[in-house]
């Protein structure tokens, strides 16, 4: 089908789109009639390894945004339905009957708005969950790692809204809590329709913490108890709105900052200019801030951003794979080989210690453009300190003592009176040698936001993805770096 809609199909979304609730519907976005997700199943693991084709190495995906060691396998059912099967370290739940008891409770949730727990599996030390497959990748990879075009600013504002509409839903269904939400548990389907990974609703179990360990973008409240909650979830979808504006996972403190000096442009998606309104780029920044506020009372329930995030909708007739540029006829293909560099091809194969050789001979020389503009400022007391952490952290670095690195490279980011890309990205790989991905990555997206045409911060957080098991993300970022690095040996 092209991108014209039929009448009925026009009506039919648009009326879709204003529901702020929406049970699973018979239909899909031009009018065709599909089958709803099957009622919950528990599986055998034959099932599950004859879908898999044994848990075969090729078949692992990214999609649904999980860390490693809990890895996501894509999968096909007998009747051909498409599946993914996250498959737990052995440690994660113990204790069988509380794994089946979380698994079927989730189970019984079906909306449109999910990636749908379809079932799981229990057999001895295996625990297995299953869901509905989505082959559209997910919200991180088009919002920070787009090949062709960023992601329109209609589809941005639909984005919000349908996970607004999902969060609702779930507090309807009493499943309020939904651990670590992030732009890697946003998937996209067949359709181009934004869904919500069911696997963030399954209550906490040995399977990690709750948050990633990166406390910026931590609700404060859960840093004081250690306990999920309602509002802890809208605050995490305050750092969602963040990165649905701004094309990039900033600090949601830096956010705030921003937003208090009115400094609106500041934060939003460069690539955006001139394609969205000042009052819909307005009301996006207020329901963020209101979602990141201190107090966790303060903030607004997911049925008034429902209520919100409606009236902002643009485009409605048009469905979502025309905005979002996406075949509806075929999936996307797995991505193809790409001839990497050295650091690429490091990264690409985990092999820190070339990694660690490499940046040590790249030095400083790409923080050239940065250290000159503050150079006026190296005479003072604060900076002499500053500059001190940061020889210190080089010592540590040169010497591969990465946990005195850490806290060196970490004292002089902090200083706040420097930025150093090179910093940030060799306080990435300490974090890789200290087997901490979660900061890596957000040190190489950090990098990024600095130095966003620097081939080094794709590289490393290529390296960050791959150590979290997000293979997809990482060959992507790697596809990306290998590009501006081409880029960057064109101009000279």
């Amino acid at each position: 089908m092209g991108a014209s809609c039929s009448k009925f199909t026009v009506c039919w979304w648009s009326a879709h789109l204003e529901s702020s609730v929406l049970e699973t519907s018979q239909l899909e976005n031009d009018g065709r009639r599909v089958d709803s997700p099957p009622p919950f199943t528990e599986f055998s693991l034959d099932q599950l390894r004859a879908a898999t084709s044994g848990f075969a190495v090729e078949n692992i995906v990214s999609e649904h945004g999980e860390k490693a060691p809990n890895v996501v396998y894509r999968g096909a059912l007998e009747n051909e339905r498409m599946i993914a099967v996250k498959r737990f370290r052995k440690s994660a739940w113990p204790d069988s009957r509380q794994f089946l008891d979380e698994a079927r409770s989730v189970g019984q949730l079906r909306n449109e708005r999910l990636a749908n727990l379809l079932g799981c599996c229990c057999e001895g030390d295996e625990r297995l969950l299953v869901a509905e497959f989505m082959p559209n990748e997910t919200l991180a990879k088009h919002l920070f790692h787009w090949d062709t075009q960023p992601m329109k600013w209609a589809m941005r504002l639909r984005v919000a809204l349908f996970l607004s509409q999902a969060l609702d839903y779930c507090s309807s269904k009493g499943r309020a809590l939904y651990h670590d939400l992030n732009a890697y548990r946003v998937l996209f389907d067949q359709d181009g329709n934004p869904r919500l990974s069911c696997f963030g609703l399954m209550k906490n179990s040995r399977d990690g913490k709750s948050y990633s360990t990166n406390l910026a973008f931590t609700p404060p409240e859960f840093l004081r108890t250690g306990r999920v909650t309602p509002e802890s979830v809208i605050y995490s979808f305050g750092t969602l709105l963040l990165d649905i504006l701004s094309g990039k996972h900033i600090p949601p403190s830096h956010a705030l900052d921003l937003i208090r000096g009115k400094n609106f442009l500041m934060l939003m998606d460069s690539s955006l200019e001139g394609h969205f309104s000042n009052d819909d780029r307005t009301e996006l920044v207020r329901l963020a801030s209101r979602c990141l506020q201190y107090e966790p009372r303060e903030r607004p329930n997911a049925k008034s951003l429902v209520t919100s995030l409606t009236s902002l909708q643009k485009e409605r007739e048009v469905p979502s794979y025309v905005l979002m540029g996406i075949s509806h006829e075929t999936a996307p293909s797995i991505n193809e080989p790409v001839s990497l560099t050295p650091l690429g091809e490091a990264c690409s194969r985990m092999d820190l210690t070339s990694i660690h050789e490499m940046l040590e001979k790249l030095g400083y020389k790409d923080d050239e453009g940065v250290a000159n503009e503050l150079s006026f400022q190296m005479w003072t007391n604060q900076m002499q300190e500053t500059l001190n952490f940061k020889k210190q952290g080089d010592a540590a670095f040169r010497s591969k003592d990465f946990g005195t690195a850490i806290d060196c490279y970490t004292q002089f980011i902090e200083c706040g009176t420097m930025v150093s890309p090179t910093v940030i990205a060799r306080r990435c790989l300490s974090y890789l040698m200290s087997d901490m991905p979660q900061e890596a990555l957000a040190d190489a997206m950090q990098a990024q936001v600095v130095s966003p045409e620097w081939p080094t911060a794709f590289y490393l957080q290529a390296a960050a993805l791959f150590s979290l098991g997000m293979e997809n993300d990482a060959h992507v970022t790697l596809q990306d770096g290998t590009a501006l690095e081409a880029k960057k040996n064109r101009r000279n």
